[in-house]
C-alpha cells in the first residue's frame, strides 16, 4: 500500500515528539471496526435519532426558550459533595430556575447518576424512555457537574443524542462559584461583546494533518461564513500567523475575540508523564517545526492552562477547539491496538482537559462553554474519501451559535451525524458477518467517522449563548467578573479540594526555613524541626502498622433473619456468604453466593461488588492521604 493512502491522524507525543498515532492502514482500523460492540440500548436511541423526521432538535419546542424546553442539573448519586456544590452554583440555579420554570429539575441522590447506569437506566428513573425530550419528565438542556470518575464520559456521549448536555469540572469550590457568576453576569448585566470571531488553523512543514485542517477546515469554513455573516468581524490566521504568541492575544490577551474557532494538534503525554494531568490536549502551534522533531516538546510550541495569563479577560466567550484531548481524556483507549482488541489504559483516570477547565473558571471573569474532543479527533471530521471536504456540519453549526442559538442546540448538527455514522457503520458490520466483502477503507472510514462524531462534547452550561451586540447596538467593554468576599464566605471551605482527584496548585508557598530565617526565627525554626523529627518518627511508628493493615483488605458479607441479634461485637447470629480478599499487590480471592439450585444469587453478589469498590476506594483515598502527610512532614524537615 502506498504511502499516499495511509490515514494520518492528529496527535502529537510531547514526550517523543512523534505522532500519537503513526499512519496506519485502512485495514488495520477495519479490524478494530469488527470487534465494535454497541450495546442494544445506545443502538435504539441512535437509530431513533437518525429515523426522527421532525426538526432535528431533540425536543418539540422554541429551543431559544427554556421555559418550553425545561434545564436540569445532573449529579453523581455517590458524589458526597453535592449540598456544597449546589451552594457555589446557587446564584446559576437560581438564574436557571427562574427562566425554565416548572420544567427546571434537579437530579441528585437516588435521583443521579447511578455507578454504571447507561443513558436508559438514568431516564427510565424519570419514568422517560428514548426518543425527544419530554421536559414534563427530563428537560432538553443538562449540565453534568463533577468528575467524570463519577459521571463518565460515555454516559454523557450517549444522553446528548437525544439531549443538549454539557459539562462543569473544577477543583475548588470557588472556581465552580465563579463559572456560575460569569453565567449569570453575562446574561443579566446587558454584557454586549464586539461581533468578532476568530479562525486560527496551524500548519508545520511535512504535516499532513495539520495541512490538510487549515486548508480544507479551517480557510474554506471562515470563507464561507465570512458570506453569510456579514454583520459579524472574522479573522483569519493560517500557517505562519498560528504561532503561540499570536494565541496568547487571542486567549485573554488584547485580541480576545467573542468567538474563538482553533484547529491544531493536540498534545498527548503517556500515562505516568507529569506533564499529563497539567497540558494534555493543549493547543500545538506552527512554532512546531513538523514531524522531522523526533524529540520532546518543548512548551514553548504549545499553549496550555499554564500560559492562560492571571490577568487574561475571557468574559462571555465561547471557543470551539479541534485538537486531539482538547476537551478530555478516557482512563482507557477507545483505539484497541493490541491483538486481543481489549481496551488499555492510557491515563490514570479520566480527567477534563486543563485549558478549557482554567478558561471557565478564570478568577477575573470565565469563558462560557468550550466544544472539544474527549480521545483523538480525526480528519473525517471534514474529509470523506473520494467525495472530499465535507463542512456542512461546521457551517451550520457555527452559523447558528453566532446567530445566537444556546450552544447546546447548535452542536445538534454533530449529534445527528453521530447517529447516521453509528446506523450506517453496525448496518455494515453486520452485512459483512453475513457474507459481504469487506471494504477495508470504506469501514475504515466510517469507523474512524463515527468515533469522531461522537466524542465532541461541550464544558460548560449547554444553554449559554454568545452574549454580543446586535446589529444596531453598541458594544460594551468585556467585563472583569470576580467573586465578592460575601461570595466567597458563603462558602464551605471555597479554596479546599472538591475531589480527591484535584491537582496541587501551580504556585507553591514560600520555603518554611527561608521564611523563617527572614524574620529571625532561626533558632525558634531549628527548635520546630527537632520536635517534627521526634513527632515524624512516632507518626512514622503509626504509618507502618497502618500500612500492614492495609495490606490485604478483607470484605465479608453477611445475611441473617434476625437483625436485632447482631452487634458489631457479635455477628454469630449471621451467616458469611460472600468473601473478597485483595492482597496490596493486587492478587485476589473471591467467593461468590450460591443459590440452593447452584445458581449465582446475583443480587447479593451485586450487593457484594458495591461495598468491595467502595472499600477499594477508601483504601485508595488512605494510602494517597498518608503518602501527601509522609511528603509534606519530609519537605519540612529539609
Amino acid at each position: 500500500m502506498g504511502d499516499e493512502e495511509l490515514l494520518v491522524f492528529n496527535g502529537i507525543n510531547g514526550a517523543t515528539g512523534e505522532y500519537e498515532l503513526p499512519p496506519m492502514k485502512p485495514s488495520d482500523i477495519a479490524a478494530v471496526a469488527l470487534h465494535e460492540q454497541i450495546g442494544e440500548e445506545l443502538w435504539n436511541t441512535l437509530k431513533s435519532k437518525h429515523e426522527q423526521q421532525e426538526a432535528h432538535y431533540g425536543v418539540n419546542a422554541d429551543v431559544t426558550d427554556l421555559s418550553q424546553t425545561g434545564w436540569g442539573v445532573i449529579f453523581a448519586a455517590k458524589d458526597t459533595q453535592v449540598d456544597a456544590l449546589r451552594d457555589a452554583l446557587q446564584p446559576l440555579l437560581a438564574l436557571r430556575r427562574e427562566q425554565a420554570g416548572e420544567y427546571y429539575k434537579e437530579f441528585s441522590g437516588p435521583d443521579g447518576y447511578r455507578p454504571g447506569d447507561s443513558h436508559l437506566d438514568f431516564l427510565k428513573r424519570q419514568q422517560m424512555g428514548p426518543g425527544p425530550a419530554d421536559p414534563t419528565k427530563v428537560p432538553y438542556y443538562l449540565l453534568l457537574v463533577g468528575d467524570p470518575e463519577l459521571l463518565p464520559y460515555r454516559f454523557q456521549f450517549s444522553l446528548d443524542v437525544q439531549y443538549a448536555v454539557g459539562r462543569i469540572h473544577f477543583d475548588t469550590l470557588e472556581q465552580y462559584a465563579q463559572y456560575a457568576e460569569s453565567v449569570v453576569t453575562a446574561e443579566k448585566s446587558g454584557v454586549k461583546l464586539p461581533r468578532k470571531a476568530v479562525f486560527f488553523g496551524t500548519q508545520s512543514p511535512n504535516d499532513r494533518a495539520t495541512t490538510l485542517s487549515a486548508r480544507q477546515l479551517v480557510r474554506p469554513l471562515s470563507n464561507e461564513l465570512r458570506k453569510k455573516l456579514a454583520h459579524w468581524e472574522l479573522k483569519t490566521y493560517i500557517a505562519e500567523q498560528a504561532h503561540k504568541a499570536q494565541l496568547a492575544h487571542l486567549l485573554g490577551g488584547d485580541e480576545t475575540p467573542a468567538f474563538l474557532f482553533s484547529a491544531s494538534h493536540g498534545m498527548g503525554f503517556p500515562k505516568g508523564d507529569p506533564r499529563q494531568l497539567r497540558h494534555q490536549g493543549a493547543l500545538l502551534c506552527s512554532d512546531w517545526p513538523g514531524p522531522q522533531w523526533r524529540k520532546p516538546i518543548p512548551e514553548d510550541f504549545y499553549f496550555s492552562a499554564d500560559d492562560l495569563s492571571g490577568d487574561a479577560h475571557l468574559a462571555g466567550m465561547l471557543a470551539f477547539f479541534f485538537a486531539c484531548y482538547g476537551a478530555g481524556t478516557p482512563k482507557l483507549d477507545e483505539f484497541a491496538r493490541e491483538a486481543s482488541h481489549e481496551r488499555v489504559e492510557i491515563a490514570p483516570r479520566a480527567f477534563v482537559a486543563n485549558l478549557p477547565r482554567r478558561m471557565l473558571s478564570h478568577p477575573k471573569g470565565s469563558a462560557l462553554a468550550a466544544v472539544g474532543h474527549v480521545e483523538r479527533a480525526w480528519g473525517y471530521s471534514f474529509m470523506w474519501g473520494d467525495a472530499g471536504r465535507q463542512l456542512k456540519v461546521f457551517e451550520d453549526t457555527l452559523e447558528q451559535l453566532l446567530n445566537g442559538y444556546p450552544i447546546g442546540a447548535a452542536m445538534e448538527w454533530f449529534n445527528e451525524r453521530y447517529a447516521e455514522l453509528s446506523v450506517v457503520l453496525t448496518n455494515e458490520i453486520e452485512d459483512i458477518e453475513y457474507g459481504k466483502k469487506r471494504d477495508d477503507v470504506k469501514l475504515a472510514g466510517l469507523w474512524t467517522a463515527d468515533k469522531d462524531a461522537r466524542s465532541y462534547i461541550i464544558l460548560g452550561d449547554p444553554a449559554v449563548r454568545l452574549p454580543v451586540a446586535q446589529a444596531d447596538e453598541k458594544p460594551t467593554a468585556r467585563p472583569v467578573i470576580t467573586l465578592s468576599d460575601e461570595q466567597r464566605k458563603k462558602l464551605t471551605n471555597p479554596s479546599a479540594p472538591v475531589t480527591a482527584f484535584a491537582e496541587a496548585a501551580a504556585d507553591s508557598p514560600p520555603d518554611a526555613e527561608t521564611f523563617a530565617v527572614a524574620y529571625g526565627l532561626s533558632d525558634q525554626f531549628s527548635n520546630l524541626q527537632a520536635s517534627l523529627r521526634s513527632f515524624t518518627e512516632k507518626l512514622s511508628a503509626a504509618l507502618s502498622k497502618a500500612a500492614n493493615d492495609i495490606m490485604t483488605l478483607e470484605v465479608k458479607t453477611y445475611t441473617t433473619a434476625s437483625l436485632d441479634k447482631i452487634t458489631l461485637q457479635d455477628d454469630g447470629a449471621a451467616r458469611l456468604r460472600a468473601l473478597t480478599y485483595i492482597s496490596f499487590d493486587g492478587d485476589m480471592k473471591v467467593y461468590v453466593p450460591e443459590k440452593a439450585d447452584g445458581g449465582v444469587d446475583q443480587e447479593l453478589w451485586q450487593i457484594h461488588l458495591d461495598v468491595v469498590r467502595e472499600a477499594q476506594a477508601n483504601r485508595a483515598k488512605f494510602i494517597a492521604s498518608m503518602a501527601d502527610m509522609a511528603t509534606s512532614l519530609l519537605k519540612s524537615l529539609k
